[in-house]
């Protein structure tokens, strides 16, 4: 069986989370990019539309309730160490219910509101990509 991102391309999705000039991240413990502070996200499913596996990852992974999201940039992950390739559109929003959880201990070993003038590292690729966009 053939895997996304590491036997051809995947398509991923992230969502930035921003509140009150805050950011929220979580920190990865898998590949790619594992121990890198990450916004929210995954591979998106088959004939799944990405603005709605952008808002399944985000609520799988936080808890949180997600309503309106914009799309922002897409954005190109080869990350070499990994040997993973993606290809990765990116969201936004500050519409959303609930106080995040880490709901996803087996992927996620923190997830914590930063402010965007004074972010974690190491940062992951895409999200990297993202912060033009929310600065």
């Amino acid at each position: 069986m053939t895997k996304p991102g590491i036997d051809f391309p995947g398509v991923g999705v992230g969502l930035a989370i921003v509140r009150d000039g805050k950011l929220l991240l979580c920190r990865r413990l898998k590949a790619p990019e594992a121990g890198y502070w990450n916004i929210v996200g995954g591979k998106v499913d088959h004939l799944e539309p990405t603005e709605i596996a952008a808002r399944r990852e985000a609520e799988e992974e936080t808890g949180l309730s997600i309503g309106a999201i914009e799309f922002v940039t897409a954005s190109e992950q080869i990350i070499e160490a990994d040997r993973q390739h993606w290809i990765s559109l990116l969201y936004r929003t500050s519409d959303f219910t609930g106080e995040p959880q880490l709901t996803e201990p087996d992927k996620l070993a923190e997830l914590t509101w930063f402010d965007l003038e004074n972010l974690p590292e190491p940062l992951s690729v895409f999200t990297r990509a993202l912060l033009p966009y929310l600065r």
